[in-house]
């Protein structure tokens, strides 16, 4: 009694939601009629789930997923960023003695980054410090005791971590990037000396001594074998050491600046400059004027400007391993 009560409203209840489907009220209640059996037809509801009809049992069985199948293909590109530092490293100039040192002059900025831009005339940075750094060389090897290398010669552009991995990778005895700053205050003037932080220190060489690998190089010393703990030790002694030597190259430079052009106060300052983070080349960042005081501006981007700022490199460089040679 019970089934039949069932059998009888059923397509009272469900008439609605299958007229969509089914087409008819009529054409449901004779699949309803037509009944049992493992042939028995199945009619799918409105709401997406299909029925078996049987004399006593109705059994709901979950729709298919309908959905749009994946491409049989997948098309990618894969390109990685890869420093370019080994692959093309400046020519040096000077003599061809190998014994003699090496400096690595960095004119910053270049290609499409023109570094900061003067209110005074528009002259760029990119272009006051290749000037400059060109002029520096020139000084230089007048001495003939020096061998000179330029991380650019040309308008081009290089990240930070290659301008002093090309001096690492020349195994340059100096490194020094020349810059031409901006500052909010029109009255700023003169040029600062920036050696690295102790605090960037630290944190170098807590980086590289975790590196994965530790077959790198430092001054001769091979971290491949060692462990941790000493790898952290030796590096951490070597950039002491390097920042020891380019504090000292650092004041050097000011003492051999001031006859030649203006230096602010306070002009030996510590910062964690990225073109400063060499573990085993000593390295100064020389902030030579203000592009933004139109006095440093007419100074810096005159021949006679720049000539005094390289010999004021060049008598320090010249000083400075004259020094080192005499204590060994």
């Amino acid at each position: 009694m019970i089934f039949a009560a069932i059998f009888a409203v059923m397509p009272l209840i469900l008439a609605p939601a299958l007229a969509g489907t089914i087409g008819s009220v009529r054409e449901y209640d004779r699949a309803v009629a037509v009944g049992s059996g493992a042939g028995a037809p199945r009619s799918v509801l409105a709401s997406g789930f299909s029925h078996h009809v049987g004399r006593s049992k109705i059994e709901l069985i979950a729709p298919m997923a309908f959905r749009a199948e994946p491409p049989k293909r997948r098309y990618e590109v894969s390109a990685p960023i890869k420093k370019g530092v080994a692959k093309d490293l400046p020519s040096i100039s000077g003599p061809s003695d190998t014994k003699l040192p090496l400096v690595v002059i960095d004119a910053g900025h270049g290609g499409h980054d023109p570094g900061a831009v003067s209110p005074h005339g528009g002259k760029r940075e990119k272009d006051v410090t290749l000037a400059i750094a060109q002029s520096v060389r020139n000084e230089m090897l007048k001495s003939g005791r020096v061998r000179v290398a330029l991380t650019r010669d040309t308008d081009k552009f290089l990240i930070l971590e290659d301008r002093y991995e090309i001096a690492r990778k020349m195994n340059a005895d100096l490194f020094i990037s020349i810059h031409a700053d901006s500052a909010e205050n029109p009255e700023a003037s003169g040029g600062t000396v920036y050696t690295l932080s102790e605090v960037a220190s630290d944190r170098e060489a807590q980086r590289l001594a975790s590196r994965e690998n530790k077959a790198n190089i430092i001054n001769g010393v091979n971290l491949g074998g060692a462990d941790a703990n000493v790898s952290s030790i030796l590096i951490d002694l070597t950039q002491r050491e390097t920042m020891n030597v380019s504090a000292d190259f650092a004041k050097l430079l000011l003492r051999e600046a001031q006859p030649n052009m203006r230096i602010r106060t306070n002009s030996h300052r510590f910062a964690s400059f990225i073109v400063l983070k060499a573990p085993d080349t000593p390295s100064i960042l020389f902030e030579t004027g203000y592009l933004s005081n139109k006095d440093d501006v007419d100074f810096l981007a005159s021949t006679s400007g720049q000539q005094k700022v390289g010999r004021s490199v060049a008598n320090a460089i010249q000083v400075h391993f004259a020094r080192r040679l005499a204590a060994r």
